[in-house]
């Protein structure tokens, strides 16, 4: 018997994305309505809740087009996309706003009236679309990976990826750079670079890092860091972190409420929209605490046993087409949301550094959520779209 249309259509969708998606949303509503209620500043909860939802809406409507590309399509629009974000990159330098940065030290937003965008949110998507085009382009001149060739890709990848450095460095947005790394960080594992060359790049990372946290640590060192452009406040957020308890500058005052109110939770929770425990701004990067406090240990683990389960069955789809470009893609994807929950719940709980990373499809925040849906569409597509595309060295996109 032959299924209607609507019937195949509904196949093709990947209802466990959405329904993960849908879970996440609302817990993020919920826990901006706890946030709210409890916010000293006094802002219209109800204004809060229905923006988030008014960007769900919008967010949604845009994962609905994005299934509609092919990979044939999102293989020609990606390096559209990726100086369209390029420019909008170098453009907040000039247009950013002054109020954001005056409370935050970093040139990220542009604002028109109550309305705010910060377009390295959408970068992210576009990054990784391009990522996805240029390993795709290069594996499909080199069929075998020696060393020398593996070296040009990557090569190649630092060179789109250093414009978004760059920007972002002006811009004084660390915390996105890191993410943007990881991505970087993620595609290249996935790419089929031999590990003569992954194995010593990660162990020199290891080492570079953890001898800029040793430099951080002493007098001497900083004064080395301050000549290659680290500031203040990025010294700041590091003492915050390893001692938030001793800090006397305020800067270490919302990192150890956090961590009284994640505390504060227990086991069960305290229960839903009874918080104690104030943490400023927890409606954004903090929201994790309010899940902690709320809904205890208990709740936090299964909220980080929903995201796993987003990630597998993205990473099921990715396996379900065999599409090569499809699975850079989603590589990127994952790695930008992977990353995300790493750092915004290991900041909350004080195991890592406040970066101002917000936690997917919970934090409030239009741009974030507009980037991660993007994302999901991005993947949605392979499902959507049955037919793979094998690229080839006689087979063009471009």
């Amino acid at each position: 018997m032959q299924r209607s249309q609507s019937e195949e259509i509904e196949s093709r969708i990947d209802w466990g994305i959405i329904f993960c998606v849908l879970l996440l949303a609302l817990i993020g509503l919920a826990s901006i309505y706890v946030a709210g209620t409890h916010d000293r500043q006094q802002v219209s909860v109800v204004r809060q809740v229905v923006t988030q939802l008014a960007w769900y809406v919008i967010g949604t409507i845009l994962v609905i087009v994005i299934m509609q590309f092919d990979s044939e399509q999102l293989w020609k629009i990606a390096p559209i996309a990726y100086w369209v974000g390029i420019f909008l990159m170098y453009a907040i330098l000039v247009f950013y706003s002054r109020s954001y940065y005056a409370s935050t030290g970093a040139k990220s937003w542009f604002a028109v009236g109550p309305f705010t965008f910060q377009p390295s949110e959408i970068m992210k998507p576009a990054y990784i679309l391009m990522m996805g085009r240029v390993i795709t382009t290069h594996n499909s001149e080199y069929a075998v990976h020696t060393v020398k060739n593996d070296w040009q890709l990557i090569g190649t990848m630092v060179l789109w990826l250093l414009p978004v450095l760059i920007s972002l460095k002006l811009q004084n947005d660390f915390g996105t750079a890191l993410v943007f790394c990881a991505i970087f960080a993620g595609m290249i594992l996935v790419s089929g670079v031999t590990w003569k060359i992954i194995a010593p790049v990660a162990a020199g990372a290891v080492v570079i890092g953890g001898s800029v946290l040793a430099m951080v640590t002493s007098t001497v060192g900083r004064r080395i860091l301050e000549h290659v452009g680290f500031q203040a406040y990025q010294f700041d957020r590091v003492d915050t972190w390893l001692n938030p308890a001793k800090d006397t500058t305020n800067q270490g005052y919302q990192l150890w409420q956090s961590i009284k109110a994640v505390g504060s939770g227990g086991i069960m929770g305290t229960g839903f929209n009874n918080s104690h425990v104030y943490v400023p701004v927890r409606e954004s990067d903090m929201i994790f605490s309010v899940i902690g406090e709320n809904f205890g240990f208990l709740g936090s683990i299964l909220l980080i046993l929903l995201y796993l389960l987003l990630i597998y069955l993205m990473i099921r789809v990715t396996f379900d087409t065999k599409n090569e470009f499809y699975a850079y893609v989603s590589t990127g994807v994952i790695m930008m949301i992977l990353f995300h929950v790493f750092e915004n719940i290991g900041m909350n709980i004080g195991l890592l550094p406040l970066t101002g990373i917000p936690l997917p499809f919970i934090s409030a925040g239009g741009s974030s959520l507009i980037g991660n849906l993007i994302g999901i569409g991005m993947i949605m597509s392979m499902r959507y779209h049955h037919h793979s595309y094998m690229f080839s060295s006689n087979q063009e996109f471009h």
